[in-house]
């Protein structure tokens, strides 16, 4: 039998034409370096990118920018859904709940075609930020927040988490961090979703499961432990100590490792620089000091290099965003990617069923019940 491998690891699964993860850990979206998209162009533009596989003109960007801000609204059912859920509810199992409520009230439901699940895929772009500000709203005992057609996606989402309209580089620091997280080849998530994707379920469902493999501590819940272990260190003259004391201990430090990148994540240091601009901006840099220094320490003991999710947790901590919404953040975002490749999938499709090795007992001789006491 072929080796197994444990994990997938290296294994090539399919093939893609929405991302690609290049050796040395530059990511690239359908050809385009994240690094320009995240720097020059909108969450809207890389949006229509990775989801219809090329930039928008500036009328089809205006078009789909009109269409994500009228899908803002959620049906009244799935509000009235989140009503009843408890306050206590942890936000990614609510948003796992509203994506299936959603489904219930798409018109398209029943079609998958193309055209159908690209429109579905729109629909689910406008309507998780609105999910994610309600389900916190709602547990905190407030109203929820109407979206505003006059805000862009980013802003609009802050206005909802807090009722009021965000300042302007705020929400431009929020939108190249969804940029980032917007899409990442074949991830434990999206290939979740690819995986149901390949048996003919919904456009829905698919999203459903990639949510559930998201909430995950080794995949995106790595961007909560992270800001556990920022807070834990408090302050920068601290972090050096504190890491090699974790490492003399085998802890292990939350944001650093990846299967894909052994040398550097490519995203790091555009979300690196977008904190410490905010940082400046809010005149409090310390978060980004305890970053680099526990970035400069791992590299030097470990030889490990930090993820995305260690320097933009602390962006959404310094925008007062509580920790446990880190991860429906990224969700929301993500959820471009998961829609690009569930229709990729649909559109060449072969079921996913691969093999194992069995390892158990064999040649067990059955004893009726009576016989076994």
């Amino acid at each position: 039998m072929s080796e197994v491998k444990a994990g997938l690891e290296g294994v090539v699964a399919g093939e893609t034409a929405i991302c690609s993860v290049r050796p040395e850990g530059e990511l690239v979206y359908r050809g385009y370096d994240v690094h320009d998209l995240a720097e020059q162009a909108s969450f809207e533009e890389v949006a229509y990118l990775v989801l219809l596989g090329r930039l928008p003109t500036r009328a089809e960007l205006e078009a789909f920018d009109a269409e994500l801000r009228s899908q803002r609204a959620l049906p009244p059912g799935v509000v009235e859904s989140l009503e009843l859920l408890p306050s206590d509810a942890v936000p990614m199992d609510a948003l796992r709940t509203a994506v299936s409520a959603l489904a219930l009230y798409d018109p398209d439901a029943g079609d998958d075609s193309r055209e159908a699940n690209l429109r579905k895929a729109t629909r689910l772009l406008a309507r998780l930020a609105t999910v994610v500000a309600a389900v916190h709203r709602l547990s905190q005992g407030l109203e929820v927040v109407a979206p505003d057609p006059g805000l862009n996606h980013a802003a609009s989402f802050l206005h909802m988490l807090r009722g009021e309209r965000p300042d302007e580089f705020e929400a431009r620091v929020l939108e190249v961090t969804l940029i980032l997280y917007m899409e990442h080849e074949f991830n434990a998530s999206t290939f979740t979703a690819r995986v149901i994707a390949s048996t003919l379920a919904d456009l829905y469902g698919a999203v459903v499961g990639a949510i559930a493999a998201l909430k995950g501590p080794l995949h995106g819940g790595a961007n909560e432990k992270a800001m556990d272990v920022i807070l834990e260190i408090g302050e920068p003259e601290r972090a050096e100590g504190w890491v090699e004391e974790s490492l003399r201990e085998k802890k292990r430090v939350m944001g650093f490792g990846h299967r894909i990148y052994k040398t550097a994540d490519s995203r790091v240091e555009v979300a690196k620089k977008w904190g410490v601009l905010l940082g400046r901006q809010l005149d409090d840099t310390r978060l980004s000091e305890i970053c680099m220094t526990v970035e400069e320490v791992m590299r030097r003991e470990k030889n490990l290099c930090p993820n995305v999710d260690f320097y933009a947790a602390p962006i959404y901590h310094m925008m007062k965003i509580p920790i446990g919404l880190n991860t429906p953040i990224f969700a929301m975002s993500r959820v471009v990617g998961w829609s690009a490749h569930i229709i990729e999938q649909t559109d060449n499709n072969r079921l996913y069923r691969p093999n194992s090795r069995y390892v158990g007992a064999t040649g067990l001789e059955f004893q009726p019940l009576d016989r076994r006491g």
